[in-house]
């Protein structure tokens, strides 16, 4: 079975639900904080490990062994509920363009966990090293992304957000 599959729900997620929810939501997701110094390397690499994981899959094969076979669709339907949860909380924001309620209230990042969760199970029903690797790349120049809007949003909400950041944490 192709691989290119388990992308399907990523975008049905990120451009349907999103779209669904609140059309205002989908230029928010779309937009990235400016960027200073290594976060614009950051984001270069942030943006092509994105795009070979996406396109990657259309060359790789899904595995399917158990026991890994179950512990993987376990990890994707995981990975799939946290974007779901993650996106229906960002087309709600407070009246200040400020995300800070649902999953939000637990992790200032979950869109982020989200993808994490949900490549992750990708790699392990394909057993793609350089998924993998491309996985590592995307999560470690992701850091660099959300230091950028983390900064943006101190300087657009300011003690508002700066009294989130003392309440929830970065990750789970």
């Amino acid at each position: 079975m192709n691989a290119f599959l388990l992308i399907i729900p990523l975008f049905l997620i990120r451009f349907g639900l999103l779209k669904m929810l609140n059309k205002d939501s989908l230029s928010r997701a779309a937009f990235f904080a400016p960027l200073e110094g290594k976060e614009k390397v950051a984001y270069l690499f942030y943006q092509l490990s994105n795009a070979f994981m996406i396109l990657y899959s259309v060359f790789l094969k899904i595995q399917t062994k158990p026991p890994l076979l179950l512990i993987a669709l376990f990890i994707h339907v995981l990975g799939v509920s946290v974007l779901i949860i993650a996106t229906v909380n960002f087309a709600k924001p407070e009246q200040s363009g400020i995300n800070i309620n649902g999953i939000y209230k637990i992790s200032r990042n979950p869109m982020y966990i989200g993808y994490f969760i949900y490549f992750s199970s990708c790699v392990l029903l394909t057993r793609s090293m350089l998924l993998l690797i491309s996985l590592l790349v995307f999560q470690i120049s992701a850091h660099w992304i959300i230091l950028s809007e983390e900064r943006w949003c101190i300087n657009k909400f300011g003690t508002e957000y700066i009294n989130y950041m003392k309440k929830v944490k970065r990750y789970i």
